[in-house]
């Protein structure tokens, strides 16, 4: 008796999933970005004059949270004299003023850290559909042995 041997169902259900969870993890990537953005820009922070480039613009993406982190870093400093919060002196009036600035940068560093994860949830999502588009097309291709029959080579 001849009966069928294939395992492509499972591959198959495999590749399948891997196409949902791909799909899942584009559009969790896209949701975090847009929410991200919409954030930064509900704070209506402009790029000042002395910011490296795209001044005058608003603070919408990681490039220009960057760069305003950049610019903070610079105001904060000639502030102190070219010192950090932990290297004034805790009576020091502008300690505070510092030590803001330090908050917002750390702010800023992680809308652009949100970003990053974002694009890599996304780029995995691709990644995923790509092997369960590859796995189920393996699958359709692969020869089907019966019981008795040996597989030939092509």
């Amino acid at each position: 008796m001849n009966a069928t041997v294939s395992n492509a169902k499972p591959v198959k259900i495999i590749g399948l999933i891997a196409m949902i969870a791909g799909a899942v993890l584009i559009i969790a990537g896209a949701a975090t970005a847009l929410v991200v953005r919409d954030q930064l820009v509900a704070e209506n922070i402009t790029l000042g004059e002395d910011a490296a480039m795209f001044q005058g613009n608003v603070v919408d993406g990681p490039i220009d949270a960057y760069l305003q982190a950049e610019v903070i870093d610079m105001h904060a400093r000639e502030m102190a004299g070219g010192q950090t919060y932990a290297e004034l002196d805790r009576e020091d009036p502008i300690r505070a003023t510092v030590m803001n600035g330090s908050f917002l940068r750390a702010s800023l560093f992680t809308s652009i850290i949100a970003f990053g994860i974002a694009a890599f949830a996304a780029g995995m999502g691709i990644l995923f559909i790509l092997v369960g588009w590859a796995l189920r097309k393996l699958v359709d291709t692969a020869p089907v042995t019966t019981a008795n029959t040996p597989v030939q080579a092509v």
